[in-house]
C-alpha cells in the first residue's frame, strides 16, 4: 500500500462537501495511513468532531490555544507541521483559500499550513458554488498558491448544493485518495539531486549608462525561477542569483538579488567551490559601458556615442574552474535552425549540458510562459522536448541532469 505508515494531515473547512470527509478518512486508514484532522470552526457545522476523531483515532484540532495546560500542547501547531508527510485541505472554501494566500494563520488549520516542512506536498481541493469558484479573487488566490508549490485540484462539474449545475463539486473520496497517493509517491522517491548544492542564475542584468539609464534585455527570469522551484522540489539546496525581475521566490530557495553582470559574477564566484551544479539561465548582458556617467546625461546633442566593453562570461568562467564532480549547465538562445551554434557553445564553454531554444516572441524565449527546448549533453546526445510550460520544461531538464549525475557514478 502506497500510503502505508504515511502521516496525512487533513484540513476540513466549512463547506457542504465536508460530508464526504468521513469516507475519505476511512479510505486513507484502509491504505495504512496515519490521519490527523484539523478543522475550521465553520467545518463543525457540517461534520462533528466526534465523527472525525472516532474515524481517525486521533483528537481533532481546531484552536491554536489549547484548553489544557500541558507544555507540548502550546506548540502542537509546529509539531503537526513536522509530523505530516502531506497536508490535504478538503473541502477548501473561498475564505480559507484567501487566508492561506495572504499568509494569515489564526486557527490550527492555517497555522499548520505555515509550519508544514518544506518539500512536503500541500493539496487543495476547492469546493464551492460555480460562480464563487470562477470569481476573480478565488482564481487569483489559487493561482498564487499554485505558484508557491501547492497542488490545486480543480473541482468537478455537476449538480451543486445551490441547485444549479456547474463547476464546484469536490471530487469523490476515492479520487482524492488516488491524488494523495500520487503526490506522496512522487515526494518520497529519492532523487540524486537530494542534498546537492545547486546554483542558478536567472533574469536579465542591467548595465548602467548613467544614474537613470541602463542597457538590458527582455528576460523575465521565468525559466530560471522554474528551474529553482523544480530543483527544490527534488530536495536540492538551491541558491537563486537573479537580476531585476518581478517574480516570487520559490519555496525552499535562497534568493540573492543582483543588478549588473559584475555583481552576478561576484555572487557566483562565492559558490564556485561549494556547489555541485551550476545552471546559467540568466540572460547576462554581453557588453557594458566602459564607464557609467555620474548623474544624468543631458540631451544636448543630436547623437550620442557610448563605448562598450565585453562582459566576462560567467558560465565559461565556472566551467574553467569546475572540479570533476561539478556540472556546468547552460542555455543557447538562437534563431531557428542554429542547432550547430548550440553544439559549438557546448564544446567551447566545456559544458555538461546545454538547452537550445529559439526566440519567436510568442511561444518560446523571453517573457512568455512556455518554451521548446532541445537538450544536448557533452556526448552530443540530443533530446527534443515539445512545447511545454516553462515549469514542465524545467522538470524535464532536471531529469536530464539527474541522468548525467547517475552516469558519472
Amino acid at each position: 500500500m502506497k500510503l502505508n505508515d504515511k502521516n496525512i494531515l487533513l484540513g476540513v473547512c466549512g463547506g457542504i462537501a465536508a460530508y464526504k470527509i468521513p469516507l475519505l478518512i476511512r479510505l486513507l486508514k484502509k491504505q495504512g495511513a496515519n490521519v490527523r484532522v484539523v478543522v475550521t470552526r465553520a467545518a463543525t457545522r457540517f461534520v462533528t468532531e466526534l465523527t472525525l476523531s472516532t474515524l481517525s483515532q486521533e483528537p481533532v484540532c481546531q484552536d491554536i490555544f489549547p484548553d489544557g495546560s500541558s507544555t507540548d500542547e502550546w506548540t502542537r501547531h509546529i509539531a503537526i507541521g513536522e509530523w505530516a508527510d502531506a497536508y490535504v485541505i478538503a473541502p477548501a472554501t473561498a475564505n480559507t483559500i484567501a487566508k492561506l494566500a495572504a499568509g494569515i494563520c489564526d486557527d490550527m488549520l492555517s497555522a499548520s499550513f505555515i509550519t508544514l516542512r518544506p518539500n512536503k506536498p500541500k493539496l487543495l481541493f476547492p469546493a464551492m458554488d460555480g460562480e464563487m469558484f470562477e470569481s476573480a479573487s478565488v482564481q487569483r488566490n489559487l493561482s498564487w498558491l499554485s505558484e508557491q508549490g501547492c497542488i490545486v485540484v480543480n473541482p468537478e462539474s455537476g449538480q451543486l448544493a445551490s441547485g444549479q449545475c456547474g463547476t464546484g463539486r469536490m471530487p469523490e473520496p476515492e479520487t482524492i485518495t488516488d491524488v494523495i497517493e500520487q503526490a506522496v509517491t512522487i515526494t518520497q522517491n529519492d532523487s540524486v539531486l537530494r542534498g546537492k548544492s545547486v546554483v542558478i542564475t536567472a533574469g536579465p542584468t542591467r548595465e548602467k549608462i548613467d544614474d537613470v539609464r541602463f542597457i538590458s534585455n527582455y528576460s523575465s527570469g521565468k525559466m530560471g525561477f522554474a528551474l529553482a522551484k523544480a530543483a527544490a522540489a527534488k530536495g536540492a539546496e538551491v541558491t537563486l542569483i537573479t537580476g531585476p525581475v518581478h517574480l516570487h521566490t520559490p519555496e525552499g530557495v535562497t534568493r540573492l538579488n543582483v543588478e549588473s553582470s559584475e555583481e552576478m559574477q561576484n555572487a557566483v564566484r562565492e559558490h564556485h567551490t561549494s556547489c555541485d551544479i551550476f545552471i546559467g539561465a540568466a540572460a547576462v548582458a554581453d557588453y557594458r559601458p566602459v564607464e557609467a556617467i555620474s548623474g544624468k546625461f543631458r540631451k544636448e546633442h543630436e547623437t550620442m556615442e557610448i563605448s562598450l566593453v565585453k562582459n566576462p562570461d560567467i558560465l565559461a568562467g565556472f566551467s574553467e574552474q569546475k572540479k570533476a564532480h561539478q556540472l556546468a549547465i547552460g542555455f543557447s538562445l538562437e534563431t531557428a535552425g542554429n542547432l550547430d551554434h548550440a553544439k559549438a557553445k557546448l564544446k567551447q564553454k566545456k559544458l555538461d549540458l546545454i538547452a537550445y531554444n529559439t526566440f519567436d516572441g510568442k511561444t518560446s524565449g523571453f517573457e512568455v510562459d512556455t518554451n521548446m527546448l532541445t537538450l544536448i549533453d557533452n556526448s552530443l546526445s540530443i533530446q527534443e522536448l515539445p512545447l511545454l510550460s516553462k515549469q514542465k520544461a524545467a522538470e524535464k531538464m532536471l531529469d536530464a541532469i539527474e541522468k548525467l549525475l547517475n552516469s558519472s557514478k
